[in-house]
């Protein structure tokens, strides 16, 4: 009889809830060390879109610059660049709805050539104003 019980016992398969509670527990923790770098995933990635994107802009504001493209101007607007064809269009901030409201900076280099600097700048508003 006791031969018969065993073998029944050893046939038996499932999980006992001891090693229903661990797996959970580890599912628990890999949750919580996850869920963090996510996060800090989204926002290094929004932080590079928007490097790029003012990088974006000051190339542009180069070639319209380089190009005769109002020589005179101490800025461009991003619309001013799109109306000009140097940009297809302005973009959405990177994490929200909202197109960018900015412009571009054109300041004197500091070298023996006299060059440009152009530097991206969010507080020239649609209409040139800072």
């Amino acid at each position: 009889m006791f031969k018969r019980m065993k073998k029944m016992l050893k046939k038996e398969k499932g999980f006992t809830l001891v090693e229903l509670l661990a797996v959970i527990a580890i599912l628990g923790i890999i949750v919580a060390i996850a869920v963090p770098t996510i996060g800090n995933l989204i926002t290094n990635s929004e932080t590079k879109a928007k490097d790029a994107n003012e990088e974006l802009f000051e190339n542009a504001a180069r070639l319209a610059y380089t190009a005769g493209y109002n020589t005179e101007a101490t800025q461009y607007t991003l619309s001013e660049l799109v109306d000009a064809g140097y940009l297809d269009e302005i973009p959405n901030v990177p994490g929200t709805d909202s197109k960018y409201d900015a412009g571009v900076e054109i300041k004197d280099g500091s070298d023996a050539n006299g060059g440009k600097v152009f530097e991206f700048d969010d507080s020239i508003d649609d209409d040139g104003v800072e």
